[in-house]
């Protein structure tokens, strides 16, 4: 990776002699005039100002885009599991987020992608430039603690203009030290074994200098047990501010250093009988094929230089993530003109251990009787001949015999993937805005330059193992048998279905370099237009290495038969990107208390970074959204209604499928074609009493594919016009609550309903997903300076099935109508927090 020389090249193109770059999302987070809409006792910032997505500082009313705001107050009473689960209380966006802390899915308006085209921001700006690194996204980097003081949620609108590929912005706006010192410190116990200690304090440095501390850290131990923690570790980020006479500096950092398990989907039910649970082997709650067995776990592959890798990898580790983050802003107004510079360089790394699923469980007789041929050719001598397999605990040299049809009959095999990715990335943008009078109105104008370099040292290394169907399963081998009971050979080893059945390495450096323009025209007190566009290079340089495959020589194990290796030659790629998003759109109050908007916009999503190092093909999918409002705010009630189109094109459904004879993840099938959804969306807060308060948000849509072309000439018309994979035609949340006194105390009891429709695993929609819904309900109890929540999560313990089996699903579906195999809702989970303030 070339960071030096790449991060040169941003800073003496952007910066010029002043200082660091801007964000292009929202410079108006850190100025004074969103400081003045604080509120004295917490530092929060005012839920009806918003600051993503425009020039300056706005009421939420008056934007002509669909933004929710939320203060940290909020998020704390929303409870969320993970980043997923808050966006998931938002209307427009869908999640599955049953995966664990971080790497959830989050689906906007139906865009059929996993997260790539939604940016994530602190205080305007990106910690990675791409919204999708490479097994981590987003929500891995951006995490939540009481140094939150508000996320701004922007969905469609100005989006494409203020971040790169992007049809939303999720921006976290930290907190900020004033002249009055701030703080808090915040325990939080759970059922699951969870610890979680939060603190922050803030307060003035000197004259006109202040500073904002503080983080996290924790200890869990999962909602399902693994056998050891799901989530270990913590986050610190600071701030140090200095107002200027025409302006401000503000330094802040970041560092994260934390473990998160990855949860993967489960079988449910014997696919030899669909109706019957496989409860009594895999817990619906609690059941999970991660497994200590897998705490030493060794990957063997030859190099490519004549010599063999062994590597000893522990699940346990899950994914480790590890970043810090310096950022440098300023802000000074010179005349009638703004000018805002901020920059952010992030150097880390994230090591990667999951075991992810494969195919459906197998009968542990028809498993076995599959590899008797194989096995008597590889294993058969002049004085032994292979006469029957079985099964023995791995390890034991065939000598602890397995008996599968003593428990469910079935055997499963999973691939544990292995994964390193050494990141970094610098960003800044430089930006100038002023407000010019004219005969027909007043024009804010905004225009900048944005520029990054980043890039990625990766490698992936999977291998398949073979497993008894069980909650945290012991590894098992498949062992060819004399009559006589000699252990002849082994069809695995020591667990091991097949050695290296993936392995990709190679470098990538990405630099861009963009331009925008944002005019928003105030025509009349009660008519505004505003149209932005960007335009945006790419030059994507690096390598991969050739792989091959070989035998590595083992006459006792088929298990190194076809095992992936590395040539040593690297393959050198460059590859270069334009994209041009644009946006307009039009805002008219016909009262001071209710107005209507539209607006369209075309964003892009260039190609991620992996393809020099992985040899695909680049596709530069566009989004192209319409949207129309109608926004509500009276005393007591503030209601945004939606409604929207979102064109998808190319919708590449193509993947490389699971091979279940060789292991390999190389098996392509192709669809190309749109994606179009039509929906509604509504975001509704009434508070018809003093003490009572209805908030929800909905979604309706419509969401299909069509015009999709099958490389094997499958027919496009049983695929077209069918739901697109995975995603609901309606889903919300409905979350009413009561507030009353005792005494000196203020005490709110709130529950929160969520309904997500029935979805589909493939393509033919062949295989459903049912609908599901889940109940949680807390108690927030304030006493002066401390409060005390008591939360619950899925109080009922309702069974809801997310994702279905990725792997093999997407072309066919499971071979039933309802899915057996996929990643369950979590079960019910209770958490304490405790809170003290000053």
């Amino acid at each position: 990776m070339v960071k030096t020389y790449s991060i040169r090249i941003i800073l003496s193109a952007l910066l010029g002699s002043t200082a660091l770059l801007p964000s292009a999302g929202a410079y108006a987070a850190e100025t004074s005039s969103a400081s003045e809409e604080a509120t004295a006792d917490s530092g929060e910032q005012s839920s009806d100002i918003i600051v993503t997505g425009s020039s300056k500082a706005e009421r939420k009313f008056d934007v002509s885009y669909a933004v929710t705001s939320l203060t940290n107050a909020d998020i704390q009473k929303m409870a969320p599991l993970n980043m997923a689960d808050l966006l998931g209380q938002l209307p427009g966006i869908h999640v599955e987020a049953t995966g664990g802390e971080v790497q959830n899915v989050y689906r906007l308006r139906g865009i059929p992608n996993e997260g790539s085209f939604q940016a994530f921001q602190q205080d305007g700006m990106p910690i990675y430039q791409d919204n999708d690194g490479t097994f981590f996204k987003g929500d891995v980097l951006n995490r939540t603690d009481l140094m939150t003081q508000s996320m701004e949620f922007v969905r469609g609108g100005p989006a494409p203009i203020f971040a790169s590929n992007a049809s939303a912005i999720y921006n976290q706006i930290t907190v900020r030290g004033t002249d009055t010192p701030h703080g808090a410190v915040q325990v939080t116990v759970g059922d699951t074994d969870l610890y979680r200690l939060d603190a922050y304090s803030s307060g003035p440095l000197g004259e006109r200098t202040y500073y904002a501390a503080g983080g996290f850290l924790r200890r869990h131990d999962g909602y399902r047990p693994n056998g050891f923690p799901s989530d270990e570790g913590g986050q610190f980020r600071a701030n140090i501010v200095h107002e200027l006479d025409n302006g401000e500096i503000r330094l802040s950092g970041v560092y994260l250093n934390d473990h998160n398990l990855f949860y993967l989907p489960i079988p449910i039910a014997d696919p030899r009988a669909p109706g019957v649970s496989l409860d009594p082997y895999i817990d619906y709650f609690k059941g999970t094929m991660n497994s200590p067995a897998l705490r030493n776990a060794r990957f063997v592959y030859p190099d490519g230089a004549g010599g063999k890798s062994v590597e000893d990898r522990d699940l346990a580790d899950g994914r480790h993530t590890r970043f810090y983050t310096l950022g440098l802003d300023y802000t000074g107004e010179f005349g009638d003109w703004t000018v805002s510079a901020k920059g952010r360089y992030t150097d880390g790394r994230v090591d990667f251990d999951a075991l992810y699923s494969t195919t459906n469980p197998q009968d542990a007789n028809a498993f076995a009787a599959s590899y008797l041929t194989r096995a008597q050719a590889a294993f058969n001598t002049p004085t032994a001949t292979v006469a029957r397999m079985g099964y023995a605990i791995a390890g034991t040299d065939g000598a602890t015999a397995f008996d599968p049809n003593a428990t469910s009959g079935l055997v499963i095999s999973a691939q544990y993937r292995a994964i390193s990715s050494d990141f970094y990335s610098t960003q800044g943008d430089l930006r100038v805005t002023r407000d010019i009078e004219t005969g027909l109105g007043k024009h804010s104008i905004a225009l900048g330059l944005y520029g990054s370099a980043y890039g990625t040292e990766y490698g992936q290394r999977y291998q398949d193992y073979l497993f008894e169907l069980a909650s945290k399963p012991r590894t098992i081998d498949l062992v060819a048998y004399s009559a006589s009971g000699q252990a002849l050979g082994y069809v695995t080893d020591k667990g091991v279905l097949r050695y290296a059945t993936t392995l990709t390495a190679g470098e990538s450096d990405v630099t861009l370099l963009a331009a925008y323009f944002n005019d928003t025209w105030q025509v009349t007190d009660k008519l505004r237009i505003d149209a932005g566009i960007r335009h945006e290079r790419y030059i994507y340089k690096g390598y991969g290495i050739g792989q091959t495959t070989v035998n590595l020589g083992d006459a006792k194990t088929l298990a190194d038969d076809a095992t992936r290796a590395y040539t040593g030659i690297a393959i050198d790629r460059r590859i270069k990107a334009n994209v041009t998003p644009w946006t307009v759109g039009a805002n008219y109050d016909i009262t001071r208390w209710l107005g209507v908007y539209g607006r369209a916009s075309e964003a892009f999503r260039t190609p991620s970074e992996n393809i020099v190092y992985s040899n695909a093909t680049p596709v530069t999918p566009k989004a192209r959204q319409y949207e129309a409002g109608l926004k509500v705010s009276l005393p007591g009630v503030s209601a945004y209604f939606t409604g929207f189109y979102t064109k998808y094109d190319p919708f590449n459904a193509s993947f490389l499928a699971f091979n279940p004879v060789t292991g390999q993840n190389n098996q392509p099938l192709t669809f190309i074609g749109e994606a179009v959804t039509k929906g509604v969306e509504a975001d509704i807060d009434i508070r018809p009493l003093k003490w009572l308060s209805l908030s929800g948000a909905v979604t309706v849509s419509d969401p299909t594919m069509s015009n999709l072309v099958n490389e094997f000439g499958a027919s496009a018309a049983a695929v077209d016009g069918n739901q697109i994979i995975r995603e609901p035609k309606i889903y919300g949340n409905f979350r009413p609550s009561v507030n009353f006194s005792l005494g000196e105390a203020k005490i709110e009891t709130y529950a929160r309903y969520n309904y997500v429709s029935k979805r589909y695993v493939d393509l033919f929609n062949q295989t459903e997903l049912p609908a599901y819904d889940t109940l949680g309900a807390g108690v927030t109890v304030n006493y002066r300076d401390w409060q005390f929540q008591v939360v619950g999560d899925n109080i009922t313990n309702a069974k809801g099935l997310t994702e279905g089996n990725t792997r093999t699903d997407q072309l066919s579906g499971q071979g039933t109508r309802t899915a057996i195999y996929g990643r369950p809702v979590f079960g019910r989970n209770v958490r304490f927090v405790l809170t003290k303030r000053w």
